[in-house]
């Protein structure tokens, strides 16, 4: 398994594809991360990448790992990305 991209990397690619100033690619890469943040409760979506969702986690049973005893988890909201069928295509695609 390869390692993963760092945000530089990133941002060095898109700004050799797109003829921009790596500059002007990461500050859209932080505009997108703002964007994506202050609208996650209505979904926000990234073409072809995904979904970002709001979603309910009921409140179950666990265990302290340290000391094997039970605890109860509370409920609580969190953020989900449902990936976009494309992607997984592309991604999991037999080849």
């Amino acid at each position: 398994m390869g390692k993963m991209m760092t945000k530089a990397q990133i941002v060095s690619i898109l700004a050799s594809k797109a003829s921009l100033p790596k500059a002007t690619i990461a500050g859209i890469l932080e505009e997108q991360a703002k964007l994506a943040s202050r609208e996650a409760k209505n979904g926000f979506t990234v073409a072809g990448l995904g979904k970002l969702v709001l979603a309910n986690r009921k409140a179950r049973m666990g265990r302290n790992p340290q000391t094997g005893e039970p605890i109860k988890i509370p409920a609580k909201r969190v953020v989900r990305f449902r990936v976009a069928k494309a992607l997984k295509d592309a991604v999991l695609s037999k080849k």
